[in-house]
């Protein structure tokens, strides 16, 4: 993919399939999109109305399951990709970076789902500080898998905020994940390799502070 476009490049190229005319920055799509800037759009507003559907579907004593991510996954996408809700079938990498190879995501969401999903979820953590953790375990863990074609930092964030409503704290604010943070939130991924959570815990102490003080802003 275009790296001037920071976009993820697709290693197994005979699997990738993009929308003929869009120049290779649109994957193929069941609208027939060939603008990135179209696309983008589209699949914001789609996440917007994903997330209200997810915060009416899912309690505060919902235990998530990773069939549960799949189903946040198609309802938010199953209008514009036809893989919508199903994992990958194609290994990815972001730079030099690669994620878990595709072969291995159904047992590495299987073991997600017994690990930090059944761990931390439903969340009813009341200290900050405990939840940031939480947060940045689930998190970083979902992100090293990668289980979906496209969208998986996206349902990532949806996922804690989720799991922050569980917990009783307002929607979480990922708006300082950009710019000079961006590069931090990557070096936090990358940290998770080796179960090194503190880059991310921090992260997300920062995200919960943003969150909690809206008219700070």
């Amino acid at each position: 993919m275009s790296k001037k476009r920071d976009r993820y490049d697709v290693s197994d190229l005979p699997e990738a399939q993009w929308e003929p005319g869009s120049h290779n920055q649109v994957l193929k799509n069941l609208q027939g999109i060939k603008s990135r800037r179209a696309m983008d759009i589209l699949e914001a507003r789609a996440q917007i109305h994903t997330l209200e559907w997810a915060l009416g579907e899912f309690d505060k004593r919902h235990r998530f399951t990773a069939a549960d991510v799949c189903r946040i996954h198609r309802y938010w996408l199953n209008s514009i990709y036809p893989w919508a809700g199903h994992y990958r079938q194609v290994n990815l990498s972001k730079g030099d970076f690669p994620f878990a190879m595709a072969h291995g995501v159904p047992q590495l969401m299987g073991d997600f789902e017994k690990d930090p999903l059944r761990r931390f979820t439903p969340c009813s953590l009341t200290s900050q500080t405990q939840l940031a953790e939480a947060l940045a375990i689930v998190h970083a863990e979902f992100i090293l898998i990668h289980p979906f074609r496209d969208g998986n930092g996206r349902i990532g964030r949806m996922l804690t905020i989720l799991m922050a409503v569980q917990a009783g704290m307002p929607l979480l604010d990922f708006g300082i994940v950009k710019g000079r943070f961006k590069k931090d939130y990557f070096a936090a991924v990358r940290a998770g390799l080796k179960k090194n959570y503190t880059p991310m815990k921090r992260i997300f102490e920062k995200v919960i502070q943003r969150s909690l003080k809206p008219t700070e802003r």
